[in-house]
C-alpha cells in the first residue's frame, strides 16, 4: 500500500472529490466554497474541476441553505453543507431539527435525508465565546442524527467518504485546530466504518476517552504517564452517535478506572453520557469513581491566558489521570 503525508485539509478535499467523482448527486454549498475556495481552503480547486452547478456558493443565510441542502436531499441527491463555523449552524437550527431528522420519521419513511453538514466545531485561537462552542452535546440530544468528530487526517477522510454514502443526515465536525496537522495516510480509496470507536494506545492501568481535538492532548499525557509507570488506554470516539460502548466497556473491564475528557462543558456533555453508559455496563469492575476533564462552566474569554485557563490541557489530563489512581 503506498501513502501520502498530508494534513486534514487536503484529507478532506480528497474525500469531497472523490466522492464527487463517485457519484453525479454528490455536490456542495454554503459560504465562499466556490470562487474563494473555503474559509479555511477545504474546497480548493474543486470549482474549477466541477463547475457552479456543483460546488455552490450561497448567501450568509445557514437558515437558507440548510433548507435547500435538505430539499435536494429529499429529491435523491446527495449534498454536503458546509457551515463556515458550526457556531453558525444555531441560525439553522429549525431546518436541522424539524426538517433534516424527523422527515424521515414524519414520511413515514418514504422520504430519506442523506444529508452531510460539516465544517470546524469548538474553540479556535482567540475567537471569543460566540465562536467556540462545541456543539455535540446540544445536537447528540437529538434522535435520528448521525455525529462524527475525527482528530486526524486519516479519519477524516474516511469518515467523509462513509458519511456521503450514508442514507441519514450526518454532523461532520471537524476542528480549526487541526486542519494542519499532517499524516501518512494510504493514497488508495479506503473508508471507515460509522460507529467504530478506536483504540490509540493500549494500555492496562486505566482508560482515557475522548474526542476530536483533546486525543492530541491525551497522546500527549499518555507519553507522560508512561515515563511514570502508568500505562493508559486511550480511546478516540470518533463516532459520537452511534456511540461505540462495547469497545469503551471492554477497555474499562480491564483497566478498573476511567477518565473522560472532552472540549466542551461539563454539565450534560458527551463525558456524562458516556460516564452513565460505562457505570451501567461496568459498575461491578470500576475500583474508582469515574472522573472528567472538561471545558469550565464559563462562556469562553477572548484573552489567551484566560482561554488556555478555561479548556482541557495535559495538565488537567495528568492531575485528574494520578487522582483517579491514587
Amino acid at each position: 500500500m503506498t501513502t501520502q503525508l498530508i494534513d486534514m485539509r487536503e484529507a478532506l478535499r480528497q474525500a469531497i472529490d472523490e466522492e464527487m467523482t463517485r457519484d453525479e448527486r454528490v455536490f456542495i454549498l454554503g459560504e465562499e466554497v466556490g470562487k474563494y475556495q473555503g474559509a479555511y481552503k477545504i474546497t480548493k480547486g474543486l470549482l474549477e474541476k466541477w463547475g457552479p452547478k456543483r460546488v455552490i456558493d450561497t448567501p450568509i443565510s445557514e437558515l437558507g441553505f440548510a433548507g435547500l441542502g435538505i430539499g435536494a436531499a429529499m429529491t435523491g441527491l446527495r449534498p454536503i453543507v458546509e457551515f463556515m463555523s458550526f457556531n453558525f449552524s444555531f441560525v439553522a437550527c429549525d431546518q436541522i431539527i424539524s426538517n433534516a431528522i424527523k422527515t424521515y420519521y414524519m414520511s413515514g419513511g418514504r422520504f430519506s435525508v442523506p444529508i452531510v453538514f460539516r465544517g470546524p466545531n469548538g474553540a479556535a485561537a482567540q475567537v471569543s465565546c460566540q465562536h467556540s462552542h462545541c456543539v455535540e452535546a446540544i445536537y447528540a440530544n437529538l434522535p435520528g442524527l448521525i455525529i462524527i468528530a475525527p482528530s486526524n487526517a486519516y479519519d477524516a477522510k474516511g469518515l467523509l467518504k462513509a458519511a456521503c454514502r450514508n442514507n441519514n443526515p450526518v454532523l461532520f465536525l471537524e476542528c480549526e485546530l487541526l486542519y494542519n496537522d499532517k499524516m501518512e495516510i494510504p493514497t488508495e480509496e479506503y473508508l471507515l466504518p460509522i460507529g467504530k470507536a478506536n483504540i490509540v494506545e493500549k494500555g492496562s492501568d486505566i482508560t482515557i476517552v475522548t474526542h476530536s481535538r483533546m486525543v492530541k492532548l491525551c497522546k500527549e499525557a499518555c507519553i507522560q504517564l508512561a515515563q511514570e509507570g502508568i500505562h493508559a488506554e486511550l480511546i478516540d470516539l470518533r463516532t459520537i452517535k452511534p456511540l461505540d460502548i462495547t469497545t469503551i466497556a471492554e477497555s474499562v473491564r480491564k483497566t478498573n478506572h476511567a477518565v473522560l475528557v472532552e472540549e466542551g462543558h461539563i454539565f450534560a456533555g458527551i463525558a456524562a453520557e458516556v460516564g452513565f453508559q460505562i457505570q451501567k455496563h461496568c459498575f461491578d469492575f470500576l475500583d474508582a469513581p469515574l472522573a472528567r476533564v472538561c471545558q469550565r462552566e464559563t462562556p469562553m474569554p477572548y484573552s489567551k491566558v484566560l482561554e488556555k485557563e478555561t479548556l482541557p490541557t495535559v495538565e488537567r489530563i495528568l492531575y485528574t489521570v494520578r487522582e483517579t489512581l491514587s
